[in-house]
């Protein structure tokens, strides 16, 4: 029976950014434990796409610009066209910008902080409208980061908008676990991703990240999945406001 608290069957999920990484992995883990999943991207997510046919999953494929706050009426409008409901929100998409941060530009600011926290919040707002109208509760997930701890280098708006996921989820859940809304976040470690590309063919930093963490490897896209099926679970169904960090011993360091 505890098993089947972490069967996820008949329920929806949208899950935004999961054309490649972490949102690719946490999709796929959704979908292998029964989830309908609708997948929101800028562009074609052929790959994804690809991978949930070929497993056999009902998997929705929705275009939009999450910088664009009035997007969001329109995903959360297909989804339930095309599914009924909706049951899980996981907040992955996400941007980054490096530079140093005395030169750092407006516009890197802007971009970074609108889609990681001010995309977050309204999207997660939107969802819990509709759980609410559902009467049935709901799971939202966000992703943090170890920047959501730590200030990096080079990260500025970057580090700002993780810190800032990380209260959000906390105010969020303050307020909507009465309505049976779980709202938590996952901090992924330093992971295998087109975002940590750079970090990882810079063979100092690499050396140097690889030395902190105790489990001597990059994290994958499968390390995000359990623990992401766990919190859309109702195995976690009293846990509220929390972020687990996924990093391989990072913080633990």
């Amino acid at each position: 029976m505890m098993l089947e608290s972490f069967n996820l069957q008949g329920k929806v999920a949208i899950v935004t950014g999961c054309d490649t990484g972490l949102g690719q992995g946490m999709a796929m883990g959704l979908a292998q434990a029964g989830c309908k999943v609708v997948g929101v991207n800028r562009s074609e997510p052929a790959e994804t796409i690809e991978m949930m046919k070929q497993s056999g999953h009902s998997f929705l494929d929705v275009r939009a610009d999450l910088l664009k706050q009035e997007n969001i009426p329109t995903i959360i409008d297909q989804a339930l066209t095309e599914f009924g409901q909706i049951d899980i929100l996981v907040n992955n998409a996400g941007i980054i910008r490096r530079e140093d941060a005395i030169e750092f530009s407006e516009e890197n600011w802007d971009d970074v902080m609108n889609i990681n926290s001010k995309t977050v919040f309204f999207m997660s707002q939107a969802v819990a409208k509709q759980f609410m109208a559902q009467g049935s509760g709901g799971k939202i997930i966000n992703i943090a980061s170890m920047l959501s701890y730590q200030g990096g280098i080079r990260v500025p708006s970057y580090t700002a908008s993780k810190s800032a996921v990380m209260g959000i989820t906390r105010a969020m859940a303050n307020e909507w676990a009465r309505h049976n809304i779980n709202v938590n976040a996952i901090a992924p470690g330093y992971m295998a991703t087109n975002n940590t590309q750079a970090l990882r063919e810079d063979a100092v930093r690499n050396k140097a990240i690889l030395e902190r963490i105790p489990a001597d490897r990059w994290g994958t896209p499968k390390d995000v999945a359990g623990p992401c099926v766990f919190l859309a679970s109702s195995a976690s169904d009293y846990i509220n406001g929390y972020t687990i960090a996924v990093d391989g011993g990072w913080l633990a360091r």
